[in-house]
């Protein structure tokens, strides 16, 4: 018999607010992180505005020596990962550190710590070079600094899919749990690649919004007609996985079961995904069959939504043709909408997002759809969200690279 999975403890970080509480109070509000960036002077950028992270306290989480040896994406997961494991109600020695342990997707790693330095190189030479760069820069650092400060001991692992990374890092520890081989999974993504270098890399590749700086709020508009590109964002998204029994036994409160994880690859092109939406097709489907569930059971998609001109159209055909007259009947809106697309972490936040809609019984909407493109044509939750029944939800993630994740969840049931 497959082991049942739920999700016991949320944290994150992210462009609306450096809790739980405070993230999902303003997404039910539709409101809005992104503002025009003030981390760097984006005067020489085509594209100014960004979804940072604002009012973060590291000294909330970390002694300032601490914090001056990770670059910030490592800084955003730790912060994450510490309110996770809090909220699921755990302090060191309440569980075999050797049964708990963490999977975390990441786009990008230290790109902030990787460019000061080169900066340092070529003005002074290799002495001027920080003697962490190595692993202050290296992608596994961050889960590895989580498991270091909440003494994890099981599987660390991380995961590097581009824009899928979060959701195939919980995909990867829904396996480890199923299989027996831990009790207890920290997963989710973090991402810190909002630097002149980080920006400019995708402005090249003609991915982000470049038409509305002087209206940052309204610049993500997935499914819009009037969308021109993503919007950066950065922050970190980690949830605890835990074996049921597990979590019965210590009365842990549960925000909802997870049932399924899909995975595939378009195998087509390297920013673009397949114009006829396969991937995704395969992706959703071997979600709802690893779940299973039929199409009809699911009530809402938390969409990938990126807000650019290739993607949405592509998104939706690939939903229409999984769950085809039931498509009309969903609801499916996107998070990018009001925190931007935070690259190996949206996945997380987005899980998260969808878990709390459960618990809730709310929809969240899509911010900032005024004109819906003709070819977007679904229920996508304009402006506003919606109370109402919802049992079952998948949330999609599809990254450069063709790669597609999938995970369904449920509204915790005994």
């Amino acid at each position: 018999m497959v082991k049942r999975v739920v999700i016991t403890g949320l944290g994150t970080v992210n462009p609306l607010g450096n809790n739980v509480k405070d993230t999902w109070d303003r997404v039910k509000a539709g409101e809005n992180g992104i503002t025009r960036i003030t981390r760097f002077d984006p005067s020489e950028h085509t594209s100014q505005v960004a979804g940072e992270v604002k009012d973060f306290n590291v000294g909330d989480f970390f002694e300032a020596k601490e914090a001056r040896r990770m670059d910030r994406f490592t800084v955003y997961a730790v912060a994450a990962g510490v309110q996770a494991y809090e909220d699921a109600g755990l302090k060191n020695g309440d569980i075999d550190p050797d049964r708990i342990g963490i999977v975390l997707g990441n786009g990008i790693g230290g790109i902030e710590v990787l460019g000061n330095n080169f900066q340092k190189y070529f003005e002074r030479g290799i002495k001027a070079i920080h003697p962490l760069l190595a692993p202050m820069m290296i992608i596994n650092i961050a889960p590895g600094n989580i498991a270091i400060k909440l003494n994890l001991q099981g599987p660390c692992h991380a995961v590097v899919t581009a824009c899928a990374s979060g959701t195939d890092a919980i995909g990867e520890a829904l396996s480890w749990i199923r299989r027996g081989k831990a009790d207890m999974m920290l997963a989710g993504g973090t991402e810190a690649a909002l630097t002149p270098l980080g920006l400019a890399s995708f402005t090249v590749l003609q991915a982000v919004s470049t038409k509305y700086n002087d209206k940052p709020d309204q610049a993500s508009r997935p499914f819009d007609a009037g969308r021109d590109g993503f919007v950066m964002s950065e922050g970190s998204g980690i949830i605890v996985l835990e074996e049921l029994e597990h979590a019965k036994k210590r009365g842990a409160k549960i925000y909802a079961e997870i049932l399924g994880y899909g995975a595939t690859c378009d195998a087509t092109h390297l920013t673009a995904p397949h114009p006829e939406g396969i991937g995704a097709v395969r992706a959703m489907q071997r979600a709802l069959d690893d779940a299973g569930v039929e199409t009809e059971d699911i009530d809402y998609i938390n969409a990938h939504g990126t807000s650019t001109p290739v993607n949405d159209p592509v998104e939706t055909k690939a939903i229409k043709d999984v769950f085809g007259g039931q498509a009309r009947k969903l609801k499916v809106s996107s998070t990018k909408s009001m925190v931007g697309h935070l690259l190996g972490a949206a996945g997380g936040i987005e899980a998260i997002v969808t878990l709390l809609a459960l618990k809730e019984q709310f929809y969240p909407p899509t911010r900032n759809l005024e004109n819906p493109d003709p070819e977007c044509d679904l229920d996508y939750v304009p402006n506003k969200g919606v109370a109402g029944p919802m049992r079952t939800a998948i949330s999609n993630s599809f990254g450069f690279g063709g790669h597609n994740g999938v995970l369904v969840f449920r509204r915790y049931e005994e």
